[in-house]
């Protein structure tokens, strides 16, 4: 399995610190915040590592990652994509470098606790398909949010007014590698963007979706209020513990 760390667009919800760098690179307590997805990827077992990115300082994850070595890394690869299209839109840039391959996709804002090392090695066993991650939140309503029935994903809903549960899809995802056939027939959002509940909800209507419960906490870190909290978190408790 391949890792993907999605860390494109332009930040503007972190103006003015995003005009001067990408959101990715900004401080999340001790380390910049793209090491975090890295390290999810790697105790997950995960070594073979791609970087998408944009924007105009694309050039500063060269600058700060060079090839990862300083993650025990042989190297690391980097992709550019132009615009913001979305999660999904982002996504379709690394067909050429999964190779047939599934792949583990997280966000690059994306902050947790502990290992997904656990979904990881289940996604491994299942053999295809899909599988998300999700957690309890308290404010559903700002996130996609599944209806599950037991063992069971029924449908995804993004940002809902009215949610049928408290969870939220955290970002991180697993794929096979039917995910690019899906990302070329979808349809812009009314965003304009390539969404990646779109991606998620073709699973689930072949019967192909599993999903697991997050162990320990996590967050985002896209606005000043969560980037805080996501430095707050790490000096109080840690991050990426195996």
């Amino acid at each position: 399995m391949k890792g993907v760390v999605l860390a494109g667009g332009l930040g503007s919800r972190l103006f003015p610190l995003t005009k001067i760098t990408n959101k990715h690179l900004l401080p999340v307590y001790d380390k910049p915040m793209i090491y975090y997805p890295i390290q999810t990827l790697i105790n997950a077992g995960i070594e073979d590592i791609m970087i998408v990115t944009g924007g105009n300082f694309a050039g500063h994850f060269l600058q700060l990652l060079g090839n990862g070595k300083d993650f025990g890394l042989k190297d690391l690869n980097y992709t550019y994509q132009e615009g913001e299209g979305g999660i999904a839109d982002a996504l379709r840039l690394v067909e050429h470098f999964a190779d047939d391959e599934p792949v583990c996709v997280v966000l690059g804002d994306n902050i947790i606790e502990n290992s997904i090392r656990g979904a990881a090695d289940d996604y491994r066993k299942q053999g295809g398909g899909a599988k998300i991650l999700v957690k309890k939140v308290h404010d559903p309503q700002r996130f996609g949010v599944p209806e599950i029935d037991e063992d069971k994903v029924l449908n995804i809903v993004e940002k809902p007014a009215e949610p049928k549960s408290d969870y939220a899809v955290i970002g991180i995802y697993f794929f096979d590698n039917t995910v690019f056939d899906i990302i070329r027939t979808l349809k812009p959002s009314a965003r304009g963007e390539l969404e990646i509940t779109d991606v998620n909800n073709h699973y689930i209507d072949r019967g192909e979706m599993t999903w697991a419960e997050l162990d320990g906490w996590w967050t985002d870190a896209g606005t000043f209020e969560s980037l805080r909290h996501a430095s707050n978190l790490v000096a109080q408790t840690g991050a990426n513990k195996k």
